[in-house]
């Protein structure tokens, strides 16, 4: 027999028992719908102790790598800890260095606090000192940078970014909380083409990820879509031209949808680019980040272009509808 611990509470797991049944039969009620491991209703964590590999299948890397599983279809054959979800302790730090990227983007870079790990492409939950405001940013930095990076965008009437903007100075001291997200790279398969393809500061998390997937030596084709409304919107231009000059299997795409494209770019709607460029994306692993509707109609037409759902990572920003 195992024992399953819950929110401190340990309940006895009897043989050929399923975590949701053992949990059932105590009475406590985890989500769940088709106790059959199709619908992924009772997805839950193990903080502590190894999910068994049947109940992480058909889950993207991203969640099993982060030890996530299927209630209904894990029989323990250890002592676990699980939850629905882990609470993230704060961290404080302090700005370093503040850079205006374009007339509507800034790059913070804060300093990395002691015991704080991530993965490049999650984002983490800032909140301003004077009155807990707190709003998510993604980290456009890997771990290896030794300092974490932001690329926030000035939102009009945002009260956070406008503050982010005009009053956080270098050597000012913020306090955060993280990591979140699931839109990572997770090794293996290196030869397999990748997709990257962002809205604005999208490119945040995406600039993390292409880091990460050069470091790891990824052999397979590569390529970046960003886009802006216009050539101004576009950053980091150099700093990604050079990678492409030097990584023969990266390519980087810069669009806009109104005038003219930088050199090497494309004009149009972004949702329908990456695929007039690339056509079929059978086999191709996706990353897709920013505007919401932008980010949902290209998941759609990737998966319609051949990309398997298991194989689509995505990170919409959803910005506050309202004056912060």
């Amino acid at each position: 027999m195992t024992v399953i611990r819950f929110e401190g509470q340990d309940f006895v797991c009897g043989e050929e028992e399923s975590v949701l049944a053992c949990m059932t039969r105590h009475g406590v009620m985890i989500p769940s719908s088709c106790q059959a491991g199709a619908c992924q209703t009772c997805m839950i964590r193990a903080l502590e102790g190894r999910p068994t590999p049947e109940s992480q299948q058909g889950l993207k890397d991203t969640l099993r790598v982060q030890n996530y599983f299927l209630a209904c279809m894990c029989k323990p054959t250890e002592n676990m800890t699980i939850g629905l979800s882990t609470v993230s302790p704060a961290y404080h730090t302090v700005l370093r260095e503040k850079t205006v990227l374009n007339e509507s983007v800034v790059r913070l870079r804060l300093d990395r606090p002691a015991g704080f790990h991530y993965r490049a492409g999650q984002f983490i939950n800032l909140v301003r000192p004077t009155d807990q405001l707190t709003r998510s940013y993604s980290l456009a930095s890997v771990p290896e940078d030794g300092h974490l990076e932001l690329q926030v965008k000035r939102v009009p009437d945002g009260k956070l970014s406008n503050w982010l903007f005009d009053a956080f100075e270098v050597g000012d001291a913020v306090e955060f909380f993280g990591p979140a997200g699931d839109c990572f790279y997770v090794s293996g398969a290196a030869e397999q083409p990748l997709l990257l393809v962002g809205t604005g500061t999208g490119l945040a998390p995406l600039y993390g990820i292409l880091r990460d997937v050069l470091a790891q030596g990824h052999t397979g084709p590569i390529h970046l879509f960003h886009a802006s409304l216009a050539a101004p919107g576009l950053y980091l231009e150099d700093e990604l031209r050079a990678l492409e000059r030097a990584n023969e299997q990266f390519h980087y795409v810069p669009c806009v949808l109104h005038g003219d494209a930088p050199a090497g770019g494309r004009q149009g709607n972004i949702a329908e680019l990456p695929m007039a460029v690339l056509g079929s994306l059978d086999g191709y692993r996706v990353f897709l980040c920013g505007d919401p509707p932008i980010v949902n109609a290209l998941r759609q037409k990737c998966f319609i272009a051949g990309a398997s759902m298991q194989d689509i990572y995505s990170d919409p920003f959803v910005f506050t509808p309202v004056p912060d």
